[in-house]
C-alpha cells in the first residue's frame, strides 16, 4: 500500500499518522481511523477541551484556569 505521504507499507501492517490516525493495509488497500477520543459531554460554558498532538488525547480544563480539569461525562471516537 502506498499512503499520502508516498511510503510502501507491507500488507497486514499496521502504523499510527504524525496526524493521530491508526492505518491498516491489506489487499482492499488502506484503512485508517482516529486513534483518540474526543469529548463530547462537559459543561461548555466554563471549559473547553485541548487536544495535545504529542501524546494524541484531549484533556478538558477550566477555561480560566487550565490547572483544573472538568468532568467529562462521555466521550466518542
Amino acid at each position: 500500500c502506498l499512503d499520502e505521504e508516498g511510503k510502501v507499507h507491507e500488507f497486514s501492517s499496521s502504523w499510527k499518522t504524525d496526524d493521530c490516525n491508526d492505518c491498516t493495509c491489506d489487499r482492499a488497500g488502506i484503512s485508517c481511523c482516529t486513534s483518540y477520543m474526543t469529548p463530547v459531554d462537559y459543561d461548555k460554558k466554563k471549559c473547553e477541551s485541548i487536544f495535545n498532538q504529542e501524546t494524541c488525547s484531549y484533556k478538558v480544563v477550566e477555561k480560566d484556569d487550565h490547572s483544573k480539569e472538568c468532568p467529562v461525562h462521555s466521550w466518542v471516537g
